[in-house]
């Protein structure tokens, strides 16, 4: 194992707490998505907080109705999490018709998590709650994220992890094994993944970020980190936070 994840859990408790402790909330919210991120930081945030809502979030994709949803109920039931669902589609729909011109395949799929963090907002705000983030450190560093969608939070309990360390942890909570052994992907659009959205794998990212070991695509890698840099300016202080132990 890359970390002591009895001592991991026990810190990243004490440190939700401090947030929202700080913060003079007593309520968490963060997206359910049926994926790795959600899954460890739902469970997080459920240790430290018992209002803790998971907020599933279909948006027009078909694996956002069956596999993801599945996969988000199954957690909220194994852990015993709170959630609700909210269908997106019509929101996307007809934001998309609103606007004076055709959007490009990009501009389509970035409102998805932009209409997600709009609504964990809406939600939080009516609960007197908190957004906890679900981004991890390797799809920090490519720039994998949606600037104002799912970077959007409160605090990030996972934010300095790898998606190495992530499945790692998964299985150190004795999270159902399929939350850690299907391939990531953000269910944007049908047979989407992440690693070939990316172009590498995240087990090359990982060697690199933990090991400094230099892969085939490290060129790739660096190529994609520099040209994203704007997009980490909100971002990476949660690495910080979480390695000295607190805001």
């Amino acid at each position: 194992m890359l970390r002591d994840y009895k001592r991991e859990t026990e810190d990243r408790v004490a440190w939700i707490k401090q947030v929202l402790a700080k913060a003079g909330c007593g309520a968490i919210v963060f997206g359910s998505s049926g994926g790795k991120d959600s899954v460890l930081v739902g469970i997080l945030c459920k240790m430290a907080c018992d209002n803790t809502l998971g907020i599933i979030m279909p948006c027009e994709s078909a694996r956002n109705f069956e596999e993801d949803t599945e996969d988000a109920l199954l957690f909220a039931r194994h852990f015993d999490i709170e959630h609700i669902t909210v269908d997106l589609t019509a929101a996307k729909q007809e934001m998309a018709a609103a606007l004076p011109m055709e959007l490009n395949k990009q501009a389509s799929t970035n409102i998805n998590p932009r209409l997600r963090m709009a609504t964990l907002y809406a939600v939080a705000a009516t609960r007197g709650a908190l957004v906890a983030g679900t981004s991890n450190r390797s799809e920090t560093h490519m720039g994998y994220f949606t600037k104002w969608g799912d970077a959007g939070c409160d605090f990030n309990p996972i934010a300095d992890l790898t998606v190495t360390e992530t499945y790692e942890f998964l299985r150190y909570l004795d999270a159902p094994e399929r939350f850690w052994t299907k391939a990531p992907s953000a269910g944007l659009f049908p047979g989407q993944t992440d690693e070939d959205e990316m172009g590498v794998t995240y087990a090359e990212i990982d060697k690199y970020l933990l090991m400094g070991e230099k892969g085939p695509n490290f060129d790739k890698i660096e190529l994609s980190h520099k040209i994203t840099a704007h997009k980490r300016s909100g971002v990476t202080k949660y690495h910080q936070d979480l390695r000295r132990g607190g805001l």
